[in-house]
């Protein structure tokens, strides 16, 4: 979707679907009031048939030379107003537009008594672009064309900056979600380095891989373990933008990317197994969100290492009983080896730390199921060793309406993962705390460095109870991403 900013005379603009916002019990088009009298009664009637019911749509045929139909799509009440409100319903109307197969629609800004327009022209560009993606890499046949997408406003700098800026973050967005969007036969962790090489080469970031023999010599214990059962060798992907000063720390971002996950010796339950492919979505949202980074060109020192495996059953797999020293020299007893992701995201944790000095860690995981259980599939689990950055992350959350709930990380828990045999387990007792009790597992991988932890295993991918959203179509969600860049933007 290619997205233009102009100013243009309504009564001149010529497009396929001119686009306009009404509040609930209104009959006014927002940004559209002072000429509402040269609006036809059929047009009139349509608006108030609709009410200005929150996410509400109606298209009205005008025929008019310039604008062959008319949409109007409801805000729902001024007073519930939220930072999603806009972006949601432009969400909306940009499938309707795809749906009737436009090339081109426009949408009417509206005026600053509802919504800060620069506010407003981020979440439109983001909705619109998000809501149009399809995952469709292996149809023989797409369904319809992406429409383009021009947005009136007054123009000024700061809107274009805007403007600009949305589109670098949806398209980090859409793209983290097409890589996790791939079947296991097609994203290995051999192809999921591939893919940061060539986003690494097009924004000038550094990229490095380690690979199966280098992983096993330096001494990362968990990431050989988990994927020495597997003939897709393990990788370590680590991608550098250095857009900061020459020795100022970097933020290190880390990502689980297990290209499929069946559970290894532990075998899981064959239903919905398939799901399995979403277990890389933590690793592919940080190659997307690097991606957007180096895009912004932000003036900051940024690192994204992405530990990837596949975890198979095999004649040299690794199993329950296991002893395994990780990369920070810690033992680990391996009682489950579908609590894998934890001995990935240590090892990766571990080395950001110790190589790169960081002033903030912050990894994304599909990491447990007790997460969805305690938190459901709208929610992502939060757990950190540092309140003010945790108050960061909430604040960038409610920004971008990608919703985090802090949960606790004490003494009591970390006592849950001691091993009698080994410094540490990979599970906690029995089914208690599980998602608390992943984490203690992470902290035991970082020394001091503050660090946030998001268990976005309900969140990554659309699931059953997951909330319908426009912009978030079936399939891999890139939930993290949006939220992240912001966090970065606003440092």
């Amino acid at each position: 979707m290619k997205v233009k900013v102009e100013s243009a005379n309504l009564f001149k603009k010529k497009t396929a679907m001119l686009c306009g916002f009404v509040l609930e019990d209104s009959d006014k088009i927002l940004g559209l009031e002072k000429i509402d009298f040269k609006l036809t009664p059929a047009i009139k009637q349509s608006i108030n048939d609709m009410g200005g019911k929150f996410g509400k749509i109606t298209v009205i045929p005008t025929l008019h030379k310039n604008t062959q139909r008319m949409l109007v799509a409801g805000l729902g009440k001024r007073e519930k107003f939220n930072n999603d409100t806009i972006r949601f319903v432009s969400g909306k109307i940009a499938q309707n537009a795809r749906e009737l197969n436009l090339k081109e629609f426009t949408i009417i800004v509206p005026p600053s008594f509802v919504i800060e327009p620069i506010l407003s022209v981020s979440q439109i560009v983001e909705g619109c672009k998000m809501s149009v993606y399809k995952f469709e890499n292996f149809k023989s046949k797409k369904e319809n064309i992406t429409p383009n997408l021009t947005i009136l406003v007054s123009k000024s700098d700061k809107i274009s900056k805007a403007s600009k800026i949305a589109e670098i973050v949806s398209d980090g967005v859409v793209y983290a979600k097409s890589i996790a969007n791939l079947p296991p036969n097609e994203c290995t962790p051999t192809t999921l380095a591939n893919f940061a090489r060539i986003i690494a080469k097009k924004n000038k970031m550094k990229c490095s891989i380690i690979s199966k023999n280098e992983l096993r010599k330096k001494g990362f214990g968990g990431i050989t373990a988990v994927g020495q059962g597997s003939k897709n060798e393990p990788k370590m992907i680590i991608l550098e933008h250095a857009g900061g000063k020459h020795n100022e720390k970097p933020i290190v971002l880390v990502g689980k990317a297990v290209t499929f996950d069946t559970g290894g010796i532990s075998l899981k339950p064959g239903e919905k197994m398939d799901e399995m492919k979403f277990d890389k979505c933590g690793g592919c949202n940080v190659i997307g969100i690097m991606k957007a980074a180096s895009e912004l060109k932000l003036p900051l020192n940024i690192v994204g290492i992405i530990p990837s495996v596949e975890n198979m059953p095999g004649g040299e797999s690794y199993r329950p009983g296991d002893i395994i020293k990780l990369y920070n020299k810690k033992t680990a007893e391996i009682l489950n080896t579908d609590a894998e992701g934890r001995l990935i995201l240590a090892d990766a944790l571990s080395y950001g730390e110790k190589q790169y000095s960081p002033k903030v860690i912050i990894d994304l995981a599909t990491l447990t199921g007790a997460c969805i259980i305690a938190l459901g599939t709208n929610i992502a689990g939060m757990v950190s060793n540092n309140d003010n950055l945790a108050q960061k992350i909430i604040e960038s959350s409610k920004r971008t309406s990608e919703d985090v709930w802090p949960l606790p990380l004490n003494d009591d828990f970390m006592d849950l993962v001691k091993s009698d045999v080994a410094d540490i387990k990979n599970t906690g007792v029995g089914r208690a705390a599980g998602t608390i009790t992943a984490a203690a597992f992470l902290r035991n991988a970082i020394e001091n460095t503050p660090w946030i932890h998001l268990d976005i295993a309900g969140v990554a991918w659309t699931q059953v109870a997951t909330k319908e959203k426009p912009y978030n179509p079936k399939g891999a969600s890139g939930f993290g991403v949006r939220l992240i860049l912001d966090y970065l933007q606003n440092i």
